[in-house]
């Protein structure tokens, strides 16, 4: 067995030979890196030996499983294909996500991920194995994607969801650099959740990108500091609002206090409000009681300025935008779950 290459490279014969392995009359043979033809260079030449003959896998190993990388991927092996018929063609990367697994199934291409994930077909040997998580989900181009800064751009396309963006207009709308803007369309066209037009960049997925985001995104990472009031959530809400108004201070009911407005089925008895941060003291001007349980009022002092893009007056008061208010409420297990799914159906769906 002849093996070259880095880390990545070693990790992708394992996991083949572990796949493999499974199949009693399939033995592995020579693993290479160059096939006999010149033209064609695969990361790996795998020969097998079968009951009824030879088989070689062509195999292309990525760093990203993305849907864009696995396309570019796949569309390499199919020129690998032309030039050695009889092969049967492989991606292989970290993770494969569903999407990716289903551009290999289409063109007829196997797949296999360092998660366990595959699909092997070829002659008599059919290896499926699906479900496995993305055990890589935490790396750079997560945080990436949902760092402070990005989010800004996250949040412009997100309720501008039809509108085509130039480079230069987005960073400014955003207030971020130009090079933020390059990285996160990067990211996203990596997913195939946005596409670029003569005319400027879009989102082409705003529901995937959404869900993914509410997955990896916490309202905790405010400051969020919990107390209880005497006065109903009305009363309370009024206060907020008129206290914010009075000293010029930026505000937005959040969670379930911004779902319950926008989605009228949801019911709520505590209130989350998104507070600028002051020297003062507006806990004590409003005579709420710090409590570290039973608390009815939450405040929210924001961990980055973009939570109030979008924000908008409804009834008299300033409410975050229903993007915002979709993260902020989704954290909560059970009932804020709901109220994510009626504020997705009943409102943000009908604007995309």
């Amino acid at each position: 067995m002849k093996i070259f290459g880095n880390e990545l490279e070693n990790k992708t014969v394992e996991a083949l030979e572990s796949c493999l392995s499974k199949v009693p009359f399939l033995k592995i043979g020579d693993i290479v890196r160059e096939p006999s033809k010149e033209e064609a260079k695969p990361d790996l030449l795998v020969k097998i030996d079968l009951p009824d003959g030879e088989k070689y896998l062509v195999v292309e190993i990525k760093g990203n499983g993305q849907p864009r990388i696995a396309r570019e991927a796949v569309n390499q092996l199919l020129r690998y294909r032309d030039l050695l018929p009889d092969a049967y063609g492989v991606f292989v990367a970290p993770y494969i996500s569903p999407k990716s697994a289903e551009i290999c199934t289409r063109e007829e291409m196997g797949y296999l991920d360092l998660a366990g994930n595959c699909r092997l077909c070829f002659g008599k040997v059919y290896i499926e194995q699906e479900g496995k998580p993305n055990v890589f989900a935490k790396k750079r181009d997560l945080r990436s994607l949902y760092s402070p800064k990005a989010e800004r751009i996250l949040r412009v396309l997100l309720n501008n969801s039809k509108r085509k963006w130039k480079t230069k207009e987005l960073a400014d709308e955003a207030q971020v650099s130009l090079g933020q803007v390059s990285n996160v369309k990067k990211l996203l066209m990596d997913r195939e959740w946005a596409k670029t037009e003569k005319s400027g960049f879009l989102l082409s997925e705003p529901e995937q990108l959404l869900k993914e985001w509410a997955e990896n995104y916490s309202f905790r990472r405010n400051r969020v500091i919990d107390y209880y009031s005497l006065k109903s959530v009305v009363e309370v809400e009024a206060d907020i609002a008129k206290l914010c108004n009075r000293k010029g201070l930026l505000y937005a009911f959040t969670g379930f206090s911004g779902a319950a407005r926008l989605a009228p089925t949801v019911r709520y008895q505590r209130v989350f409000a998104y507070v600028e941060e002051t020297e003062e003291d507006i806990s004590s001007l409003l005579g709420f009681k710090r409590v570290s349980s039973g608390a009815n009022v939450s405040l929210l002092f924001p961990y980055d300025v973009g939570v109030f893009y979008g924000r908008r007056e409804l009834e008299g008061t300033q409410i975050a935008s229903p993007i915002q208010i979709y993260l902020d409420v989704f954290g909560f297990r059970g009932r804020g779950e709901e109220a994510a799914g009626a504020l997705l159906k009943q409102v943000i769906l009908t604007q995309w």
